[in-house]
């Protein structure tokens, strides 16, 4: 197909499938039939999915043309501007359709009489500021009008990334809408819908983008672009596919169900992204390397057509989704125990031994880090040793343990435990921010990418270059200076337990989330500045670190100690109000989740002080040998000299004294 016709006639085509696919959806799954009680009308039974699916469509067009730019292409060039052009009027379009969703939803779930009347008004401002689902579209929809501009207003590197980085988020509110929140194992669903939600976009929207860009760029230089947009597309591929099974199986919950109206257009949409998959993975591997070929240039963009018909069906089908009733009861009962109503899932079974080893509750998000963390990590070994450059084994074995261990601590029984009892809470927090980081930080990550990842001559920004970005920016300069990242180890220890933000984090999943990743960066921060391998602007010498470590240490353990003499319940109404048949009391619970903070969380320090004390023994070993292997060349010339200078002092002594 010529470039020109393809760039106009291809989001047609993905839209026209997508609206097709919404249609049949909504027909077949029943999500537009008339309601019994409080019909809100076919306006908005249709209209509201078909505004739903816009929002997904150009969520995908500014979130993949971002992402795709910042990796595929160069800061400068024509289609770098093209690229935030087309997110810029994605985002206008994801504004529009935002406010349109969240209208037809009012209208949808309070079936009001439209009218210019005051009252109308008011009862749409406050549905907008009081409920949940109205301040989700309300906040959607300011954060598409600020990407609007600073889309197209933006044309640098940094800039662009931030915005990039706002347009991913924006779409997380996105994740909480639908079934999810009506279910017993919400956070699961909302996880998995969220991580679902942003691959589908980062995969779809980027190769929209390639569809735009064509026209303007040669063949070599869009061969390369493909090339690169290919990692990107298997990436978002793993994260679509495993968080849209995790989702199709809560929303599912039985083999027999897929026979169901909602089971079968789950199969057509899984049907429509494996061979998304199957059709990529073939003509990347087999036409790319030959875009400056005639023959398989027109076969590969005329294939190109045929995906964007197959992401369409999936579009069109995840919007049908949301609108139609699962098959099975999956809402949370009407009588609810009081670990339900706080953390919308049954109470678990006592604490066993047996039950460090078995209870699982995966948390995809870092489920998908480790185990991306883990493939990556390996793959720069194998390159290394493929072309005959040497890793240390002890520095694989450190990650890989240090991912085990995180992802054990975020899905196994510390994660199953820790919103039911502070002392398994307690245990999760020390983990993550001491010794999962001591044990990454051993691998030298950035050393591995920067020896591995190869290096773009072409003035993109890779892997690499973003890394090295990141590492050397003025703000990682601050915060990896040892007093800072110190300050930052302590001194949020104390702030995350003693204000309202410990409560956000039960209260909230994304609180949970962040909770995570603050101690892990955190931790990260402070190991690298005391131990790590990979550089950093500043280190104190060991002197000054041991005695950095000695005064963390000691208030650490006063943290602990001050846990342990508290009165009263942390967050009372949280694991006061349980309902919990077994194990110690609450407030005996506390006391002994200080005691974990005082003993236990001591012991990943004293392996940095150990850490820090052989570094320190090696590097005086090396000096030495470097200074015996000077004198070896010189002939100890120093000594010789300063010997000298010694007996000229001394026979100068000796003639004052005559």
């Amino acid at each position: 197909m010529n470039p020109r016709a393809l760039r106009a006639a291809g989001p047609a085509i993905l839209v026209a499938a997508a609206l097709a696919a919404l249609v049949w959806g909504l027909a077949y799954g029943g999500g537009a039939a008339p309601l019994a009680i409080g019909d809100p009308g076919p306006f908005v039974r249709w209209g509201l999915p078909t505004a739903r699916l816009v929002v997904n469509l150009s969520a995908a067009g500014m979130v993949g043309a971002l992402v795709t730019a910042l990796f595929a292409l160069k800061s400068g060039e024509r289609e770098f501007d093209a690229a935030l052009d087309v997110a810029s009027i994605s985002a206008a379009v994801f504004t529009i359709a935002a406010a349109a969703t969240g209208f037809l939803t009012f209208l949808d779930a309070f079936n009001p009489e439209v009218s210019a009347a005051p009252e109308f008004g008011a009862q749409l401002g406050r549905y907008l500021v009081e409920t949940e689902v109205g301040r989700t579209w309300l906040i959607t929809m300011i954060a598409g009008a600020a990407l609007t501009v600073l889309a197209f207003a933006v044309r640098g590197w940094t800039a662009s990334f931030f915005v990039a980085l706002l347009a991913v988020a924006s779409l997380v509110p996105m994740g909480t809408q639908g079934h999810s929140g009506e279910e017993a194992n919400h956070t699961a669903a909302v996880m998995a819908l969220v991580l679902h939600i942003i691959g589908a976009a980062v995969w779809l929207g980027g190769l929209v983008l390639l569809v735009v860009i064509r026209p303007i760029v040669g063949n070599e230089r869009i061969a390369t672009a493909l090339a690169r947009y290919s990692s990107i597309a298997l990436a978002s591929f793993v994260v679509v596919a495993i968080a849209g099974t995790v989702r199709a199986a809560i929303g599912v919950g039985s083999w027999a169900a897929l026979a169901s109206p909602y089971g079968v257009i789950v199969l057509v949409k899984a049907a429509a992204l494996v061979g998304i998959g199957v059709l990529a993975a073939w003509y990347r591997r087999r036409l790319i390397g030959r875009m400056d070929e005639p023959i398989p240039s027109r076969r590969f963009w005329s294939l190109i057509v045929l995906e964007l018909v197959f992401m369409g069906i999936a579009s069109g089908a995840a919007a049908a989704l949301a609108r139609t009733a699962p098959p099975t009861n999956s809402a949370l009962p009407e009588i609810r125990t009081p670990a339900e109503i706080l953390t919308g899932a049954p109470l678990p079974p006592e604490l066993t031994i047996e039950r460090w080893l078995t209870s699982w509750d995966v948390d995809l998000l870092w489920a998908f880090a480790a185990g991306f963390g883990v493939f990556f990590y390996l793959a720069g070994v194998w390159r290394l040793r493929r072309r005959g450059d040497a890793w240390p084994l002890h520095r694989t074995i450190l990650w890989v343990l240090g991912l085990v261990l995180l992802f054990w601590v975020t899905c196994g029984p510390v994660n199953v435990y820790q919103d039911y009892l502070f002392s398994m809470h307690m245990v999760g927090h020390m983990l993550l921010s001491m010794a999962v980081p001591v044990l990454l930080v051993a691998g030298a990550p950035v050393t591995l990418a920067a020896r591995a990842i190869r290096k773009r001559e072409d003035g993109t920004r890779g892997g690499r270059e973003w890394i090295l970005w990141a590492v050397h920016s003025p703000f990682a300069r601050v915060v990896s200076h040892p007093f800072v990242a110190a300050g930052l180890f302590i001194g949020s220890l104390w702030l995350f337990y003693f204000t309202d933000l410990f409560r956000w984090s039960l209260y909230d999943h994304l609180g949970h989330e962040w909770m995570v990743m603050h101690f892990l960066i955190t931790g990260y921060l402070f190991a690298l500045s005391l131990i790590g391998v990979d550089p950093v602007p500043y280190r104190l010498p060991y002197p000054g670190r041991l005695l950095l470590l000695i005064g963390i240490m000691a208030m650490h353990a006063f943290f602990g100690i001050v846990l342990m003499m508290q009165t009263g319940l942390m967050v009372s109404e949280w694991f006061g109000a349980m309902g919990r048949t077994w194990g110690a009391t609450p407030l005996e619970d506390q006391y002994v989740g200080g005691g974990v903070a005082w003993s236990i969380g001591e012991i990943p320090t004293l392996i940095l002080a150990v850490t820090v004390a052989i570094q320190w023994s090696r590097t005086d070993d090396r000096q030495q040998r470097r200074r015996d292997r000077h004198a070896d060349r010189s002939g100890d010339a120093e000594l010789e000299a300063y010997n000298a200078r010694l007996a000229a002092l001394a026979e100068r002594d000796a003639r004052a004294g005559r």
